[in-house]
């Protein structure tokens, strides 16, 4: 667990990419023959879907679906880069391409790690060396739409749609169940007051490193959206002594 909460900012296990690449290629958006720049083959079969845990899961679908969000501005980085088409990599593995594109911008097209411990994905390998080894043109690329569109962000490219819905759930405070076979109510407490939490009675008290005591649940505390990534890494999330609901 404490190893698999930092391997996104260093890439993923093969499978992962596979598992993800697999599900965004069943919810890509599809466009029109007259829109269609970009293909992706035949997706009528369900995919077969095999994850190492539940934390492996959970990553391939994250990954998929930040890969749905930016589909139009990753679609668009490979025609303008020319990386796309490729005539090494055939149309269903364009979703892959997709999937560890977005992956490898948002590692700023640094190299990824290897993970020893699995075995390697033929297809994966390939396509990773590739985007890799036109990474100036890709980067180049993102550079001119983001200057096209007068964009700061890639965030500028998500759906209006999809960006309110991300407000609002941004804004919702996190909830975290005490996981009382580990470790008491008393000692998270005293754990969270070390490392400078304080404890208010509401979530309308909030302020950062603040949190609150669920109204109906004992063994439920409440903490500010703010703090989740900060949150994760603690040894107490490590150790799964607090699980996040």
């Amino acid at each position: 667990k404490r190893t698999m909460t930092l391997i996104g900012k260093n890439g993923y296990p093969d499978s992962i990419y596979i598992n993800a690449a697999k599900i965004f290629q069943g919810i890509r958006t599809e466009k029109s023959k007259d829109e269609t720049r970009v293909w992706y083959g035949n997706n009528s079969e369900s995919p077969m879907l095999t994850f190492k845990d539940e934390h492996s899961g959970r990553v391939s679908y994250e990954l998929a679906f930040n890969a749905l969000k930016y589909q139009d501005l990753l679609e668009e980085i490979l025609l303008d880069s020319s990386v796309y088409p490729c005539h090494s990599i055939p149309d269903e593995l364009t979703s892959l391409l997709v999937v560890m594109l977005y992956d490898l911008q948002d590692r700023k097209f640094q190299a990824r790690k290897i993970f020893k411990e699995e075995e390697p994905i033929e297809e994966v390998q390939e396509v990773a060396h590739y985007l890799y080894s036109c990474r100036t043109k890709l980067a180049a690329a993102l550079a001119r739409c983001r200057i096209k569109h007068d964009a700061l962000s890639i965030e500028y490219f998500v759906p209006k749609t999809i960006w309110k819905r991300e407000q609002r759930v941004s804004a919702l405070p996190l909830f975290v169940w005490i996981n009382t076979f580990k470790i008491s109510l008393q000692d998270v407490i005293r754990d969270l007051e070390m490392k400078g939490f304080t404890k208010v009675e509401s979530v309308s008290d909030f302020d950062h490193y603040t949190y609150a005591m669920d109204q109906h649940c004992h063994d439920v505390l409440v903490f500010p959206s703010s703090l989740k990534e900060e949150l994760l890494n603690l040894d107490l999330f490590a150790d799964c002594k607090l699980l996040l609901q």
